[in-house]
Formats: C-alpha cells, sequence, structure tokens
C-alpha cells in the first residue's frame, strides 16, 4: 500500500483532521500545501489517493507532489494509496484518525476521455463518490467540500454563467454529467439529513502552479487539457499543440474559457472550510471559482510565449467532442460568501507554469 497502515483499526492520530481525498493530484496537492502553509498545528492533513493522476517514484512510500509539500511545510502528511471505492479501506482510515470535514477532489477528469471512456466515469466518480458519503454517514462526518466542475452547466445559455444557471441541460460530455449526478445527490442527502453541510465549488479552468516552482501539473501520458500541453510543446517534451477547432463564433475561432490559478482555487477551498464554522451555512450550497474573464486558445499561446520566451508551434485539428465554444464565470457569490476572488492574473498563471514545467521538464519523474 505505502503510506500509514490499513491493517489495524486502531486509531493513531486524536488530533482534529481533514480528509483530502485525491490530496496528491494537482489541485488537491495545492490545497494540501496551502493549508499546511496557512494553517496551525491543531489540524492534521489526511490524504487518500490511488495515484491514477499522480507520480510516485520507487521505493518511495508516498507520491512525489506530497513528499514535496513535507520538506517545503515542515509537516506531516498521513497518505494512504487506496481507492475511494475499497469500502474497508476508507473505513479503516476514518477509524485511524479524527476527521471532522472533507474536500473531496478524487475523480477521472478529461472531458475528451470521458466521451471515449464514460463507464469508467461513472464507475469512479458517481459510484466512488456515493460509497465516500456511506462512510461519512457511517462515522458521523457530515461536512464536505466538493470539487466540481464548470461542466455542469452545459451548453450556456447566457454569459457569464452565474450559479442560477441551470445546471443537467444540454450536457455535452459523461464527465460534466458525473459532476452534475454528484451535485443531484449531494441535494437529496441533505435534504434527507440536516446535518449534511455541502459546499460544492464548480470552479472553471485551473492552471499554474505554485510559486516556488517545486509542484505543479504532471498529467499522464499526452495532457488533455491546454496548458500543461502549451507547457509541454514550449519545453520540447511535445511537437506542436493541437487547436481543437479554428470555426468557434469566437474572436479568433478557437475556444474560449476562464482560466484560474490553482493556488487561487486552493485559496477558495479553504474559505470553503471556514464556512462550516457558521452555524447557518447548511445544506446544499454551489459556488463559482473563476475570474470572470475567458480567453482564447490563441490568447493562451500568445500569453505563454511571452512568459517563456518560447515559441509554441500549433496546427489546427478537427473540434473535440464534448467541447463548448464559450464560458467564463460570475464569482461575485464566491466574494460575497467565503469573502474570495481570484487574485493572480493569466501573466501569473503562466509564468508559475514555465517556472515549474521548465525545472521538471517530465514533471516529477524528472
Amino acid at each position: 500500500m505505502g503510506g500509514d497502515t490499513l491493517n489495524e483499526d486502531k486509531r493513531i492520530d486524536m488530533t482534529r483532521a481533514i480528509l483530502v481525498t485525491g490530496g496528491a493530484g494537482y489541485v488537491g496537492s495545492h490545497t494540501v500545501a496551502y493549508l499546511l502553509e496557512n494553517m496551525g498545528n491543531d489540524l492534521e492533513i489526511v490524504v487518500v489517493d490511488n495515484l491514477i493522476n499522480s507520480y510516485r517514484k520507487p521505493g518511495q512510500k508516498k507520491p512525489e507532489s506530497l513528499r514535496i509539500i513535507e520538506d517545503m511545510t515542515g509537516k506531516t502528511i498521513h497518505f494512504y494509496n487506496c481507492d475511494i471505492r475499497d469500502v474497508q479501506a476508507m473505513h479503516r482510515v476514518f477509524q485511524n484518525h479524527l476527521i471532522e470535514c472533507v474536500i473531496h477532489f478524487a475523480a477521472l477528469k478529461a472531458v475528451g476521455e470521458s466521451v471515449t471512456k464514460p463507464l469508467e466515469y461513472y464507475q469512479a466518480n458517481v459510484s466512488g463518490t456515493c460509497t465516500l458519503f456511506e462512510v461519512m454517514r457511517d462515522h458521523g462526518v457530515h461536512k464536505l467540500v466538493y470539487s466540481s466542475s464548470c461542466t455542469v452547466y452545459g451548453e450556456p445559455q447566457r454569459l457569464p454563467l452565474d450559479e442560477t444557471h441551470p445546471t443537467g441541460a444540454g450536457l455535452t460530455n459523461p464527465y460534466g454529467r458525473s459532476k452534475y449526478f454528484c451535485e443531484e445527490i449531494m441535494k437529496d442527502l441533505c435534504a434527507s439529513d440536516k446535518k449534511w453541510s455541502v459546499i460544492s465549488l464548480r470552479y472553471f479552468n485551473p492552471v499554474g502552479a505554485h510559486p516556488s516552482g517545486r509542484i505543479g501539473e504532471d498529467p499522464r501520458g499526452t495532457p488533455n487539457n491546454l496548458m500543461p500541453y502549451i507547457a509541454q510543446v514550449a519545453v520540447g517534451r511535445l511537437e506542436e499543440l493541437q487547436v481543437f477547432g479554428s470555426d468557434y463564433p469566437t474572436v479568433d475561432g478557437t475556444g474560449v474559457r476562464d482560466y484560474v490559478h490553482v493556488q487561487d482555487l486552493a485559496e477558495g477551498h479553504a474559505g470553503a472550510l471556514a464556512c462550516f464554522n457558521k452555524t447557518e451555512f447548511t445544506g446544499f450550497h454551489a459556488i463559482n471559482l473563476g475570474t470572470g474573464t475567458g480567453y482564447s486558445v490563441l490568447q493562451m499561446v500568445a500569453a505563454f510565449e511571452a512568459a517563456s520566451g518560447k515559441r509554441v508551434p500549433w496546427r489546427v485539428a478537427a473540434r473535440r467532442a464534448g467541447d463548448v465554444a464559450v464560458n467564463y464565470a460570475d464569482a461575485s457569490l464566491a466574494a460575497r460568501t467565503l469573502g474570495w476572488r481570484a487574485r493572480r492574473t493569466l501573466a501569473d498563471m503562466c509564468a508559475d507554469t514555465w517556472r515549474w514545467q521548465s525545472t521538471h521538464p517530465h514533471g516529477y519523474a524528472t
């Protein structure tokens, strides 16, 4: 397994703990780092991850992202290499720690891949989430921050997208449907039992890296998302960028998205945790995390070239199944309820990504 043992029923730590599922992945690891850098010593971080989206060096017990975070912060992360669908393993995690809330990242996450592998996405994202909720309920844990997505809005009926926009209608891919289904399950759960408090953070396109350059996005295989693809072309790991579609009704024909720095997202998760201290903050709440500004694919390429000083060659390919032309956020609810606003600019996003990629051309395996 690696990490802390799952073979005993004995509680190994009586300190209050936050469980982070998928905490070794991209957004999860940056959130773990932010919490350890900014919270006191009265909370422990427990991470469950099956390592499908992360890397562990041979002979190491913990994935590289968490090992580096421990070195950066001087704090220990309790790590369990298991899948959230493993009921018995998850019960042992809750028996070993005094968990008071959960941040749930664990999921398959690529829009394009979900179109070709829908069963895998529903099994991991929907069934896995239901198993997690059952285990939480059995252990009396009812506070959850959920990693959702703007894809639950489907084809935008209006822009910017705010939380009153309909969800579930016109969804274009199984990934978005899996997130929508999970949100509906959470609504039913909160309606059935008033003890539950769920904050579903619908974030837009995560990019960037920790400002130290020591942790960042390290996708397995060919990247499914734009920014790591651009970065790998700039560093010479990939030959050229494929631009999926150049005939969208946008400024230059390429898709427009709201890109938000991963450090801003980490701060948003911390803000959501703080809401659990408010007695009125019960039930289900959906909150957007985005900048409110959309950038096209070619605008992102130009910004990255400026930040890195590298040319990023590209060619147009056919549109990708499941993509929409434009989406960007109205994040005013996050400002009102979480005290959160995206603070980092597109230049910051590109500079931090390049700092990570240029020093880790092959990701954590470098």
